[in-house]
């Protein structure tokens, strides 16, 4: 099939690639020239482990083409909306400006019968309000719904290998061709019989943000835990093992720590919140409220857990922060945990050296006032105390031994509760953690 993609961020760059590789003919449009520029030279504007090369590959095949012009998307049978939704400034809602632009831009290239395929995270009922518009100026121009559900760090496994497809369809005639075009689309992973899931646009539009919902609030619920476990001399990491072995439960995403972050969680809960006030049903995610307060407030601790560890006083002291991005995989910084944490440190008298395997070049730009550093070794050098805020591979396997001889004293706080708290301690470290028993 011929295929464009408008939006070549993270998802539609990652998507479009993605087609190629099942054989497609595929064109992603973009209005970032230098984006653009960079994608048909096969190099990846943001780090994902295995991107570049599948990219490549699909270059190289001739399937796969970039461009800023829209009129380059003529033709397409298929028309994927990837671009991002963003928090609004200074609100919870979601910021749909650049969803209406790219769905404006398609009046200029979309005939009958050409399918638009929204992959976009959007408050419920933006479909309906798209379709009306698509309906009056291209009549016989189709809209689905088809929510993607990416991973950062295994972006390119999700989308050729997803757990499940999600269709929001039209009702009736239209929806039976919508859904023929998409298993077109999608031949070769429902040829593995990955499940299908066929609804409307408005569920299709809420599984996004409903798993996300359910997502962060099983992290806020294992933090909340944490906060009882230093009330009480618990240790939250066994407890989540004990509860996790219970099925309805499950041990995933119990891991205590610093919390969430990323373009992802956090503005799709609070998204979530709006539209639901919006819709006259705010009582029903009042909850949500929380569960965002709890993620917030495990940055603050960590913040006074390093004060602690530091004899009360961040004055002066020498801190390195093992960790920029919000998560391992990712050179993603957008609402990273780590960084505001770093940044508290700062401002509150630390001398503060941060590093990260793939996300210094994006945290120099945003947060140019903190120093940094290539490797955690140079990081560490003559360190009052280390935090690990972000659980990239190769900090869980550092050394603590040879570690331990670069750093002024042997303090390290597990952010994440990554490390193995036995071998740092053996090796003369203190080690602390949130929601863990000391010693």
């Amino acid at each position: 099939m011929r295929i464009s993609v408008i939006g070549c961020g993270y998802l539609g760059a990652v998507h479009a690639a993605s087609m190629a590789e099942l054989g497609h003919e595929v064109v992603g449009i973009d209005v970032d020239e230098r984006k653009i520029s960079a994608l048909c030279a096969g190099r990846a504007p943001f780090y994902e482990p295995d991107f570049e090369q599948l990219l490549g590959h699909a270059l190289e095949s001739g399937r796969l083409s970039f461009s800023t012009d829209v009129a380059d998307a003529t033709g397409a049978q298929v028309h994927f909306l990837c671009v991002g939704t963003p928090q609004k400034h200074g609100e919870y809602a979601a910021d749909l400006r650049f969803v209406q632009a790219a769905a404006e831009s398609l009046l200029q290239v979309l005939a009958p019968g050409e399918l638009v395929v929204g992959k976009s995270t959007v408050p419920v009922g933006t479909a309906a309000e798209l379709a009306a518009m698509f309906s009056e100026k291209v009549p016989g121009a189709l809209l689905a719904w088809n929510p993607e559900f990416l991973r950062e760090g295994f972006a390119v496994r999700d989308t050729l290998h997803p757990d499940r497809l999600v269709y929001g369809l039209p009702a009736g005639g239209d929806g039976d061709t919508a859904e023929r075009l998409l298993d077109e689309v999608y031949a070769a992973i429902v040829a593995r019989g990955t499940p299908k899931v066929i609804t409307d646009h408005a569920t299709a539009e809420m599984v996004k943000t409903a798993a996300n919902s359910f997502l962060a609030t099983k992290i806020s619920f294992i933090n909340a835990m944490a906060e009882l476990c230093e009330a009480t001399g618990a240790d939250v990491k066994l407890l989540a093992d004990a509860i996790g072995y219970d099925d309805r439960i499950g041990r995933k995403f119990l891991n205590a720590g610093l919390g969430f972050g990323g373009g992802c969680l956090p503005k799709d809960i609070r998204a979530f919140m709006a539209r639901a006030g919006e819709l006259g049903a705010d009582q029903a995610l009042t909850f949500l409220r929380e569960v965002d307060n709890i993620n917030m407030r495990r940055r603050i601790r960590m913040v006074e857990l390093a004060r602690e560890v530091l004899d009360g006083s961040l004055l002066g002291k020498r801190v390195a922060v093992l960790g920029a991005a919000f998560k391992p995989d990712s050179d993603d910084i957008r609402d990273s945990p780590a960084l505001n944490v770093a940044a508290q440190l700062q401002l509150q008298g630390a001398v503060v050296c941060v590093t990260d395997p793939a996300a210094v070049e994006n945290s120099r730009r945003e947060w140019p006032h903190l120093d940094y550093a290539a490797t955690p070794e140079e990081a560490a050098a003559d360190a009052d105390a280390v935090l690990v805020l972000t659980e990239w591979r190769q900090y869980c396997e550092l050394d603590p031994v040879a570690f331990g001889a670069l750093v002024r004293q042997k303090r390290v706080l597990d952010g994440r509760n990554a490390l193995d708290r036995e071998a740092w301690t053996a090796a003369g470290w203190t080690y602390r953690a949130l929601g863990r028993r000391v010693g």
